[in-house]
Formats: C-alpha cells, sequence, structure tokens
C-alpha cells in the first residue's frame, strides 16, 4: 500500500472511530461513514468491505497501548513496576475519558459477533494483553521488582479489573479517586507501593 493509500486508509478509520463513538456499532451504516470522511461510497469500498471489517480496524488502532508502552519503556531502559504503572495510567485515562471512548460501542460489535458465533479480535487483544502483561510481571519478579507466584493469574485478573472499570465507567460511573485506588492495590499485591 503506498503513502497516498495508507494515508487515505487511516482518515477513514480516524473519522470511523468517531462515528462508531456517537453511535455505538450496532447502529452505524457504511453510509453514515462515507458521509464522515467526505469520499465516494466506492472509494469507502476499496479499503473496507464493511463496518465490521472497520470496526475491527478501529479496535486493531485502539487496542495497541501495551504494545506501544512496553516498546516505548524498552527503549528508555524503565524497569517492569515503571512499565506497568505506565500502562495502568494510561488504562486510566481511557476509562475517565469521556469524550472518544469506544467502550459501548466495542461491546455491541463483541455481543453481536460472540452470538453469531465469530472469531471476536477483540478477544484476541485480550489475550495478547495478558501475555504482555504476564511476561512483564514474569522479568519484574525475576528481577526483584515484585513478589508474585503465578504471573499469568496475576496478569489476567489485572486485565479483567480493567475491563470492569471500563463497563462501570460507562454504566455507574467511576472517580479518579476509584481507579487510582484500584492502580495501588494491584500494585500493592504485587509487592510495590505507590507512592
Amino acid at each position: 500500500m503506498g503513502d497516498k493509500s495508507l494515508q487515505k486508509k487511516n482518515m477513514i478509520v480516524e473519522a470511523a472511530r468517531e462515528v462508531f463513538f456517537k453511535r455505538g456499532y450496532r447502529a452505524v451504516t457504511m453510509k453514515e461513514i462515507v458521509e464522515a470522511c467526505g469520499i465516494s461510497r466506492g472509494g469507502l469500498y476499496l479499503y473496507f468491505a464493511n463496518t465490521k471489517e472497520l470496526f475491527e480496524a478501529v479496535l486493531e488502532r485502539e487496542n495497541q497501548t501495551l504494545s506501544s508502552i512496553l516498546e516505548l519503556s524498552a527503549a528508555k531502559k524503565s524497569n517492569p513496576g515503571e512499565i506497568l504503572l505506565m500502562y495502568l495510567d494510561e488504562q486510566k485515562k481511557t476509562i475517565l475519558k469521556k469524550k472518544g471512548n469506544l467502550a459501548v460501542a466495542t461491546y455491541e460489535y463483541m455481543f453481536e459477533n460472540k452470538l453469531l458465533n465469530h472469531e471476536v479480535p477483540a478477544e484476541k487483544c485480550f489475550e495478547e494483553n495478558v501475555k504482555a502483561l504476564e511476561q512483564l510481571i514474569a522479568d519484574g519478579v525475576a528481577q526483584e521488582w515484585m513478589v508474585c507466584e503465578n504471573p499469568a493469574e496475576a496478569a489476567r485478573n489485572i486485565v479483567y479489573t480493567l475491563e470492569g472499570m471500563k463497563v462501570t465507567a460507562q454504566t455507574t460511573g467511576v472517580s479518579a479517586k476509584v481507579l487510582d485506588s484500584q492502580i495501588a492495590y494491584i500494585m500493592g499485591t504485587l509487592g510495590m507501593v505507590i507512592q
């Protein structure tokens, strides 16, 4: 894909992200995406066959947070505790973000595609996050930054906690103070204290 083509695809994904944020997943049509992008219907279909495929591209971009943090942290030579704290802080920002949060659209997408017995890429992202956190925690234990008997279960628990906080933020609401206490609790379970 050439530079111009890649730029156009990125522009479509960004415009679609805003539409999915405002309308959820189920209600969005390709016509709305065409209008948001200001391109022809044929121009859109050159890149994406349907809203499902387009939403999956949006999700893929959204779920690069952990890998981005890990890469950035490795370049800065951060220790595993600092990396985990940076990741949790990014998750906190996402959870508290009122504008641009795709949680509702993501859950609609997951429920619809799970019911249709389709493989859901969001599940793959979930598992990738668990594996990356498991490795981070294992590294933290090996370098004596963390204490944990079962990094795999600790990682899974952290990801489940974060997903639960995302749902809570969208339904009953959650404050920064509550999120800070959850982050402190997570770090504490790994033998780390946040000052």
